[in-house]
């Protein structure tokens, strides 16, 4: 008789654990479209901003001309070791 209530606890739970990954699936779901959806409005509403003003630079873009470097460029011959 144990083993029927002991199976009988174990289906119920299973039947619980079941229901609580197909809810949590189904909230998974509505937030992953939900993301898109803000993704697709975020771009498409950047795009509308970039054509009323197109001198406004896009801060996500790298600048056009990258900063001159420090250190120039320093032949072998110059490195090594004189004669003493």
């Amino acid at each position: 008789m144990a083993e029927w209530i002991l199976a009988g606890v174990a289906l119920l739970l299973a039947l619980v654990a079941l229901g609580t990954a197909r809810r949590l699936s189904r909230k998974l779901d509505a937030l992953n479209q939900s993301y898109w959806e803000l993704r697709y409005d975020y771009t498409r509403l950047r795009s509308q901003v970039a054509r009323l003003d197109p001198e406004q630079a896009d801060p996500t873009q790298p600048d056009p001309q990258p900063q001159p470097a420090t250190v120039s460029f320093v032949p072998l011959s110059a490195i090594r070791k004189k004669d003493q």
